[in-house]
């Protein structure tokens, strides 16, 4: 097996068209369980530790626009002014695994592993996040919405790397939720992210682990619209309460040897009702 270090998103990109078929490991918190239990054998592998333009991260308060490069780790995310400016995303990076896991996995490898229990994909989802991808003929832009095209499943080209994901920064309160068998370490069972925007007076919810892939809900985003008072940040009862149904319905959750399906359908249900009402907690 091969080994490239390169030490710039160019030499990256070289190497990256001379083995496209290469293995491209960000923080190998995913790569290496499949590849430590047999399931993946790489003969060549590009390490993106050591890139700089990966690493780093800029704001923009005119446009209000983060742009997060893909090699930046969840602790970073965890961390202030990132975690003021993306709340929810700091809390789903703060349910990662251990402290040794989130100081190595990175949101671009989250994005490449595309696994549906990626906790940091339904923030993306919910925010609209935009994916930008690298090649030696330049960047193409995806929408998180159409990278994530099915389990483990995106639509990077294999001249390409994940090189940054730009979200906008919201005036409205957000917030993620998970379960899993244990509290802490543990893959998600099911996910939701709740987030809302003053300004256009929206709410977006985003599932995931219960689906193939990401999944939006259309349906109880437009009820919550219609539905609660931005002004007074107040919702009622059965707003909140059907808001957790709409969502739930959009689920589709299946039964395997973790929780059965109707277990997630009803755990995304109660959190999604949570999460609303945390975002509009009058009543």
């Amino acid at each position: 097996m091969t080994v490239l270090v390169p030490t710039s998103l160019d030499a990256a990109l070289r190497a990256l068209d001379a083995a496209p078929d290469a293995m491209i490991l960000a923080g190998g918190t995913d790569a290496m369980v499949e590849i430590n239990a047999g399931h993946r054998r790489p003969t060549n592998v590009i390490s993106m530790n050591r890139v700089a333009e990966l690493r780093s991260w800029t704001y923009d308060p005119v446009g209000a626009m983060v742009r997060i490069g893909a090699g930046v780790t969840y602790a970073e995310l965890m961390k202030s002014p990132l975690a003021e400016l993306l709340p929810a995303l700091a809390e789903a990076a703060r349910t990662v695994g251990s402290p040794q896991i989130r100081h190595a996995g990175t949101l671009g490898g989250n994005l490449g592993t595309c696994s549906p229990a990626g906790d940091g994909l339904p923030v993306l989802a919910a925010l609209n996040a935009v994916v930008h991808l690298a090649s030696s003929a330049g960047e193409r832009s995806v929408p998180v919405s159409e990278f994530m095209v099915g389990v483990k499943r995106n639509s990077r080209h294999p001249n390409e790397l994940i090189a940054a994901i730009t979200l906008p920064v919201l005036d409205g309160w957000q917030g993620y939720s998970k379960i899993g068998v244990r509290n802490a370490m543990v893959i998600a069972l099911a996910s939701v992210c709740v987030a809302t925007d003053n300004a256009t007076s929206r709410v977006s919810i985003a599932l995931g682990s219960v689906g193939p892939t990401i999944i939006r809900c259309p349906e109880a985003e437009a009820f919550a619209d219609a539905s609660v008072d931005f002004a007074g940040r107040c919702a009622s009862p059965d707003v909140v309460s059907h808001f957790g149904q709409l969502a739930a319905a959009a689920s589709r959750p299946i039964d395997d040897h973790r929780a059965s399906a109707d277990y997630r359908r009803h755990a995304i249900g109660v959190m999604a009702s949570r999460l609303l009402r945390r975002a509009f907690p009058h009543e």
